[in-house]
Formats: C-alpha cells, sequence, structure tokens
C-alpha cells in the first residue's frame, strides 16, 4: 500500500528486525502487549506491517490473532518521523483490512499509556474493562482440606495439552491461551502445578520470577470444578513454595469484572496496588 513517493505500507520481514528493534529501543511512542511472545517474534504472523520512507522502517504494528478470532495488539511503534495519529490510521487501516479478509475478530488494547487510549477511541474502539493489579507481602495462609480423590502436583511437559483444554474453558474468549502460548509459558515459569482427579486435570497455576518477587500468571479451574476450594489450594501451595524459597512478594493481575478472582485474592492478603490499566476492543467484521 503506498501512500506518497516515500511512504509505504508493506508486510514486515525478517531483515526488518534491526531497524524495528531500534525504534521500540529509542522512539517514545512503543506501545508492547503483556505477552509470553516478544513482539519481533510475531513478524511472519499478519497482519504485522511497517511504513517504510526511503528504504527506512518509522513505525510498525503488529496484531496478529491469538487465541484464534483474537487480534491483541502486541506493537504498535512510532519513529516520530510521521505523527504518531498519521502513522497509526496507515497501519491499523491496513492491518483491518487484512482481518477483515480472514474473517471476524475482536481487535483488543491493553492500554498503558494515555496517548493509546485516544488513537483507539478515534479507530472506534470501545473501553471493555481493566485490568486490575493486586500484590501481597509475607504470612502463609490456611492450608485448604480438598476432597480425598483431588491431588496436586507439579506440572510436566505432557500435561499441556490438558492445562489448555481447562484454561480454555474457565475464560472468556478474549483471556484464553491457547495450546502454543501455554508452551511457550511452562518453560519460563518457576512453578506450575496442576489439580486433577481420575488422572484428570481440572485445575492449574503457573507463576514467574521477576526482581521483586513471584507473580501469578495463570490460574485456572474447570467450571465444573469450581467452588470446591481449588482456586484457594493453588494458590496457597504457591504462597507456601515460594514462602520455603524466601520469597515474600507476591503479584498478581485479573480483571475488574472478575468478582470470583477479585474476592479469592483479597481473601488471601492481595491488595489493590491501585494500578488499572483499561482494555480496549473492537469487533472487526
Amino acid at each position: 500500500m503506498i501512500f506518497g513517493a516515500d511512504l509505504q505500507v508493506r508486510p514486515a520481514v525478517l531483515t526488518d528486525q534491526r531497524q524495528i528493534a531500534n525504534l521500540i529501543h529509542f522512539s517514545s511512542h512503543v506501545h508492547r502487549h503483556l505477552d509470553w511472545r516478544q513482539p519481533l517474534d510475531w513478524i511472519g504472523s499478519p497482519p504485522f506491517s511497517v511504513i517504510e520512507s526511503q528504504g527506512q522502517v518509522v513505525a510498525a504494528l503488529g496484531c496478529p490473532p491469538d487465541p484464534p478470532s483474537v487480534a491483541w495488539m502486541r506493537l504498535f511503534v512510532n519513529s516520530g518521523k510521521l505523527p504518531v495519529q498519521e502513522s497509526w490510521q496507515m497501519l491499523w487501516d491496513s492491518a483491518r483490512t487484512e482481518l477483515v479478509h480472514e474473517g471476524q475478530f475482536v481487535a483488543a488494547a491493553i492500554v498503558l499509556q494515555e496517548w493509546l487510549h485516544d488513537l483507539l477511541l478515534s479507530s472506534g474502539f470501545a473501553s471493555h474493562q481493566s485490568i486490575v493489579m493486586l500484590e501481597r507481602d509475607g504470612g502463609v495462609p490456611a492450608e485448604m482440606t480438598l476432597s480425598p480423590e483431588i491431588s496436586m502436583r507439579a506440572m510436566m511437559p505432557f500435561d499441556l495439552p490438558a492445562v489448555a483444554e481447562v484454561d480454555a474453558s474457565a475464560f472468556e474468549l478474549l483471556w484464553q491461551n491457547a495450546l502454543p502460548a501455554l508452551e511457550r509459558a511452562y518453560p519460563q515459569s518457576i512453578w506450575a502445578t496442576v489439580a486433577e482427579t481420575d488422572s484428570q486435570v481440572i485445575g492449574y497455576q503457573l507463576s514467574t520470577r521477576n526482581p521483586l518477587g513471584v507473580h501469578l500468571a495463570r490460574l485456572a479451574v474447570r467450571p465444573a470444578d469450581q467452588g470446591k476450594g481449588l482456586g484457594y489450594a493453588l494458590v496457597a501451595n504457591l504462597i507456601q513454595q515460594s514462602s520455603q524459597h524466601g520469597i515474600s512478594h507476591l503479584t498478581v493481575n485479573t480483571q475488574s469484572d472478575n468478582t470470583a478472582s477479585l474476592a479469592l485474592y483479597q481473601r488471601m492478603g492481595f491488595r489493590e496496588t491501585g494500578e488499572r490499566y483499561p482494555v480496549y476492543q473492537l469487533q472487526v467484521s
């Protein structure tokens, strides 16, 4: 797609990696999705386009669907050589055309900077919910007595297909982690635990390490088994493991309208940090 003698929107290719990496590092307008994959890993998965001017990449946008039918804004970066609104509109128009051609999608973005909020509104996105951040320090919650047929153990690689099924059943489509995402998440975890009955996975937690402590990245229980204390038991087990390794600070995030999760975390000593990040979405068809 050509917009002028020296401006062209085209698909990003692997040879663009260095230029896009420099934009991410040096530009003032950079949006990166909270993801298990780095932004450059999505090159080659459409839609992922750049604006090129005289052989130089001056902006980029990647929003390839994952899970299927959900196109998260994985990366938007603008060098400043074009007005941010102009580069956004050029790239988003191109991405939207690609998505429409492929079918029906929900486009979505977690807004971490105010300037992105304005761009999304200008393109018809609407606020859906917010991400709420919580944290806890110290103390081990009381253990939850589970039914004798339910057991917990460390997650193994062969569990991942079953874990993906639990994830899909527990979350709305927007927040599901498909098997490929979980296969990337698992090696990045410090602790991952499954709850099972009759050798069938019915719940899991997956956590990562950071300089401040441990982050509970995923917690899910199969709907048919919710209300049995599994979520509490999985989080309590994580807190105990962290404490045994001298880690007292834990963080987690959940959706503002997920009252069950908020109640669980608050019951277990987590408190809101005051950080909330809006989630915007747009039906693309």
